[in-house]
C-alpha cells in the first residue's frame, strides 16, 4: 500500500511538471507572437508620437548596427555610440515582398554607448574575442516613420522622432524634429528610399522585386 501511495505521489509530481513545462511554453509562444502583431503608431492630441509601449521594438526584425565612436571621429562624433535599428514586423513583411517600404514603415534606433573600461586612445578595448569596439550601456531612442497621410510635405514622406540622447528612461513622447536637422544627409547618402540600406545587409539580402 505505500508503494502505491509513492508512485500515486511520483505520478502526481511529474503530470504536475508536465503541466507547468506546457503552461510556460503557451506564455512564452503567445508573448513571442504578440511581438510580431502589427504596430500601430500612436500620437497625442498636439502631434507628438508617443513611444511604443513595453520597448516592444527590441523583439521587431533586428536588421543591423553602425557605430560611429569618438575615437575614430576626433572625439566629436555627432553620434558617438552604435547605432541598432529595428523595423517594425509588417514592413518587413512588406519590404520582403515588394522591395519598398510601406505606407507606416517605422524604423526603431536605439543607441549604446561604446564599453570604454580600460580602453585604448582610440576608444577600443581588449576584450576575450580580441581588440575592438563593443558596446556598452544604452544612450538613446529614435524613430524614423514613413507616412504620406501625416507628412506629405516632408522629403520621401519620413519623419524623424528622438525620445533623448541619454540612459533610459526615455521620454514618453517625441516632437518631429526639423526635416533639415535630420533627412539632409539621408538625401544625398542613403541608397534605397532616405534609408541607408547598404550598411544594413539584412535588409539588402531580404529586398523583394517591386
Amino acid at each position: 500500500m505505500q508503494e502505491t501511495k509513492a508512485a500515486r505521489k511520483t505520478g502526481w509530481a511529474i503530470a504536475t511538471g508536465v503541466l507547468s513545462a506546457l503552461a510556460f511554453a503557451t506564455v512564452t509562444i503567445g508573448n513571442s507572437s504578440l511581438a510580431q502583431e502589427a504596430y500601430t503608431p500612436q500620437f497625442t492630441p498636439d502631434g507628438q508620437l508617443i513611444q511604443p509601449d513595453g520597448k516592444v521594438w527590441r523583439d521587431w526584425p533586428y536588421i543591423g548596427a553602425i557605430a560611429t565612436p569618438n575615437g575614430l571621429n576626433d572625439g566629436e562624433a555627432p553620434f558617438p555610440e552604435f547605432h541598432s535599428v529595428y523595423i517594425d514586423p509588417e514592413s518587413w513583411k512588406h519590404w520582403r515582398e515588394t522591395g519598398t517600404f510601406r505606407e507606416g514603415t517605422v524604423l526603431a534606433k536605439e543607441l549604446n554607448r561604446v564599453y570604454s573600461q580600460d580602453a585604448h586612445p582610440d576608444g577600443s578595448t581588449e576584450q576575450s574575442s580580441g581588440r575592438g569596439f563593443f558596446m556598452g550601456e544604452f544612450s538613446g531612442f529614435e524613430i524614423a516613420l514613413k507616412s504620406k497621410a501625416r507628412y506629405a510635405d516632408e522629403p520621401g514622406y519620413w519623419a524623424y522622432f528622438s525620445f533623448g540622447h541619454h540612459a533610459p528612461p526615455y521620454s514618453e513622447t517625441a516632437k518631429k524634429l526639423p526635416a533639415e536637422a535630420c533627412n539632409a544627409c539621408h538625401e544625398v547618402a542613403a541608397e534605397d528610399d532616405f534609408v541607408f540600406t547598404q550598411f544594413y545587409p539584412v535588409l539588402s539580402a531580404a529586398k523583394g522585386k517591386n
